[in-house]
């Protein structure tokens, strides 16, 4: 298992073409999770695309390197954003727990508060937004 490995999910109200093309934006990736160097791995077109995550080279989470990936999955109106983020400490560099905690919870903020942002942006209208259960509370 990975030293960081986040899973999360988001519901937003858009066709799975249109949360594409954001994300196939390299200009978002750089917003919604700084400090990551993200190589396209596979562009999967309307169900998103997968990075291989060089080693990151500043903050919190220096020396870490893996996968990321967004999956887009069409459910009902909109699409379900899957985010997935695994990442090991690079050779010669270790993580302590503390360090792997702030990390995880950096990233899945980011992720959630980008994917929730998006939301709004493709739904103005809708006043609640869906995630997976196990991170409902972040804010």
């Amino acid at each position: 298992m990975p030293a960081v490995d986040i899973v999360d999910s988001t519901w937003i109200s858009a066709r799975p073409v249109t949360v594409a093309a954001v994300v196939a934006e390299p200009a978002n990736w750089r917003r919604w999770w700084p400090g990551l160097e993200l190589t396209i791995d596979e562009w999967r077109a309307e169900k998103g695309v997968r990075w291989h995550v060089g080693a990151v080279q500043s903050g919190a989470a220096v020396g870490l390197a893996g996968s990321a990936e967004v999956w887009l999955e069409p459910m009902g109106e909109g699409v379900v954003a899957h985010f997935f983020l695994r990442l090991d400490p690079a050779e010669g560099h270790t993580l302590e727990d503390r360090l792997r905690d702030r990390v995880t919870r950096e990233y899945r903020l980011h992720t959630k508060r980008a994917f929730w942002a998006l939301g709004d942006q493709l739904d103005p209208g809708r006043i609640d937004r869906h995630t997976s259960a196990s991170h409902a509370s972040v804010t």
